[in-house]
């Protein structure tokens, strides 16, 4: 086994949430009376965490306490309906099983809400995670390493027997800036071409291929 802990970003990697995002956007974007994004430009959006998704979503211009009133309002919808569309990417469940059976540790680190990651964790992989850790006041986001490292410490685990799992540029920096490897999934948020000009190193496309990295 090559490493002891896997620490997965959740929006992208084990869970596709972007109608659900784009949904809660869209409500907040109407609310205010700005115009609507496709899904194609919320994919864009995504990555660094709600308030810069709010950031990118209002016209150009928007005044902080009108991107303020956004953030409530997008707030307020999606913790009622963070979950009527989001589903686990095919081979998810059973990948983290399989780790689990093998004496792995899993672990999430996302730049999404802390209470949307724990009820996600909770309806999608129940009892699948030793340690979830969201977006808190306090805590620098993603790409810093102020999460990873408290997942560390939590878990007892040294960086070089963790991996961080992930699917975009914002993954790759995580991982990067906290000394961890990294394995970067194609079928997130992100294309291919793009993770590679990003410095992704190991690009798979399929959970089997995450579990032979970690296992072999």
């Amino acid at each position: 086994m090559r490493y002891r802990l896997v620490i997965f970003d959740m929006d992208g990697t084990i869970l596709n949430t972007l109608e659900d995002l784009a949904d809660a956007l869209n409500y907040a974007l109407k609310c205010s009376g700005y115009p609507l994004h496709t899904i194609e430009d919320v994919r864009r959006f995504v990555g660094n965490g709600i308030p810069k998704l709010i950031e990118r979503g209002v016209p150009a211009g928007t005044k902080e306490e009108d991107r303020e009133r956004v953030h409530k309002d997008f707030m307020e919808y999606y913790q009622v309906h963070c979950a009527d569309k989001t589903r686990p990417y095919a081979g998810i469940v059973e990948l983290i099983e399989k780790l689990r059976t093998a004496g792995v540790l899993t672990a999430v680190v996302s730049n999404k809400a802390d209470v949307a990651v724990k009820e996600l964790c909770r309806q999608y992989f129940d009892g699948c995670f030793d340690c979830a850790v969201g977006d808190r006041q306090g805590i620098r986001r993603k790409p810093a390493p102020d999460s990873v490292n408290e997942v560390l410490r939590y878990l007892s685990v040294p960086r070089e027997e963790a991996v961080y799992v992930g699917d975009s540029d914002v993954d790759i920096a995580t991982a990067d800036n906290s000394g961890l490897d990294s394995i970067i999934v194609s079928w997130g948020f992100r294309e291919v071409p793009f993770l590679k000009e990003h410095g992704a190193k190991r690009i798979v496309d399929t959970p089997d291929e995450v579990a032979a990295l970690v296992l072999e």
